[in-house]
């Protein structure tokens, strides 16, 4: 911006003026003890004909130059860039939501223990097990699935605390794509805009992961309590003796 400045500044028409004024002006009446000089009016004409095309290349060039000028002051426009960043308190979101995810209770998001659970608690009745152990087995289910509730509403509640957050992102990127001065600033702008959506859409994941899982704990639990209530089932006729019959009650059978 200074070069342009500097260039728009210089008097080219006034030095153009004063060069041909000079040029134009009849020649001065030589004394009478100084020689007489001849005056041409031809070289003259020639002289002021190549002053002017000198005066023209001059100005062309200075042009020439302010283009140059503004070129460059363009290219580091393109270059500059956004000082807007929601890199950190993307981070900070996601982070939330994993620290959530990352507090399962009993079963957490692994398969191992995934496969340990259900080869145990959730697994068939050992036909030998006593009544004791299978109400113990229940109750831990129970506790399974109410925590899993649990770690679902939590799930909930976090992601829609960062939608505060994610909302104040998302206008001030788009009010700095709108203003960026160049192509550099309006791209980081839509590469920080594509980040928020790749966070939104994280937390999205993160709470149909938190309520899938409680919902199929629920329904391992129920398929797992049938399971148990048979097998109680069958130690209660065994050892009580008990032999089913026919009831008659209200006078119906």
């Amino acid at each position: 911006m200074t070069s342009i400045g500097f260039f728009s500044r210089l008097p080219s028409t006034l030095l153009v003026a004063a060069v041909l004024s000079a040029l134009l002006s009849p020649p001065v009446t030589p004394s009478a003890s100084a020689q007489v000089v001849v005056y041409d009016p031809a070289n003259y004409a020639q002289n002021l004909l190549t002053a002017a095309r000198a005066l023209q290349q001059i100005n062309n060039q200075i042009i020439s130059l302010q283009n140059q000028a503004q070129m460059l002051v363009n290219q580091a426009k393109n270059l500059a860039s956004l000082p807007t960043s929601t890199l950190q308190q993307l981070q900070s979101s996601v982070q939330r939501t994993q620290t959530l995810l990352s507090q399962a209770q009993n079963i957490a998001f692994d398969v191992q223990k995934v496969e340990q659970a259900f080869s145990t608690t959730y697994g068939a009745v050992p036909a030998t097990a006593s009544s004791a152990s299978l109400i113990a087995v229940a109750q831990t289910r129970w506790q399974t699935s109410v925590g899993a509730f649990e770690d679902s509403l939590k799930v909930q509640a976090g992601v829609a605390g960062n939608i505060n957050a994610n909302g104040a992102s998302m206008s001030s990127l788009v009010s700095s794509s709108q203003s960026a001065s160049g192509a550099l600033q309006a791209a980081q702008a839509g590469n920080q805009l594509l980040a928020l959506q790749s966070q939104q859409l994280s937390d999205l994941i993160a709470v149909v992961s938190a309520k899938s899982r409680s919902d199929a704990l629920e329904q391992a639990r129920s398929t797992a309590t049938e399971s148990q209530g048979q097998q109680q089932y069958r130690l209660f006729s065994a050892r009580s003796g008990y032999v089913p019959s026919t009831v008659t009650m209200f006078g119906v059978n």
